[in-house]
Parts: C-alpha cells; structure tokens; sequence
C-alpha cells in the first residue's frame, strides 16, 4: 500500500525544539512573498502613471506603439495601473486574487511579448524576470490574501 503524506499531523522536525518557533511563525512566509511581490509592482507603475524613478509615459508609449502595442498610451496607463495599484493591493492583501489576476496577465504580456525573443536570462533582456513575477501572482491568484491579509481580516475573500 502506498504510503501518503499526512498534513494534518505535526511534521516530524529534524531539530524538535524548533517546532514552536514554526508554529508560531506560520504563514509569515506567504504574507511575506505577496507583500514583496506587490511593492516590488509599486515602483513600475509609479514610472508609467507619475513619472517617478526616471519613468515617462509618453516614452513607454513609444516602445509599445514600436512592438506593436496598440492603443500604446491607454495600455501604459493600464499597465501602470495593474502595477501601481494592483501591487498596492496585493501588499496589503485586498482584492489579492482579482490584483494578483491582473499582474500575471500583465507580466505573462511582458514576458511573451517583449522578453521571449532575448531568451531565458535576465541578465540579456529575456523572460525570466517578468515570468518569476508571473508565476509569483498566479500563486497568490490561486492561494488568496491569506490569514495575514486584510483579506483575511475582513474574513471575505473575492
């Protein structure tokens, strides 16, 4: 018979004396990857709606009209939108899914459209990057606000 894992029992700690510090811990580590995620957004939506961090809308709007992203200007103010606000949201854990919905979209469009013809690493203009950021939000679309969230104070999730 296959053996399962069982994870409504306490796991069996390498080192017992550490299982309080996990207990009380728990979660501390999801909050911790939305709460990054979103503000590591903030500042990329800061440049396209504000101008902030040596950012220009009009400049972005370029790049979009030059691969073919089109109405350029109203996607970088939507695109600065989900990032700005929808990063703002997703740090505090409010509306996390529907914010966290938008931002993998919005970086699977980055990563297919901009970043996929350079290649895999980051370090040349390829899709690594806006792919992590992806992959980063459909967790969070999937998991939720969680319990350290304001999601989860209001006890409503969307």
């Amino acid at each position: 018979m296959p053996r399962t894992l069982d994870r409504t029992a306490d796991p069996a700690y390498l080192v017992p004396a550490l299982g309080g510090l996990y207990a009380r811990s728990a979660g501390l580590g999801y909050a911790l990857i939305r709460v990054v995620t979103g503000l590591w957004m903030v500042p990329h939506g800061a440049q396209k709606l504000f101008g902030w961090f040596v950012g220009d809308a009009q400049a972005t709007a370029g790049f979009f009209a030059q691969i073919g992203l089109e109405p350029a200007l109203p996607l970088v103010y939507l695109a600065g939108a989900v990032e700005f606000f929808g990063g703002l949201l997703l740090a505090v854990g409010l509306l996390t899914r529907p914010a966290a919905v938008a931002t993998c979209v919005l970086m699977l469009v980055a990563a297919f459209t901009v970043h996929l013809g350079n290649g895999f690493f980051w370090t040349a203009g390829g899709y690594e990057y806006p792919l992590m950021w992806a992959l980063l939000a459909l967790g969070l679309a999937i998991e939720g606000g969680g319990r350290l969230s304001v999601d989860g104070r209001l006890g409503r999730e969307f």
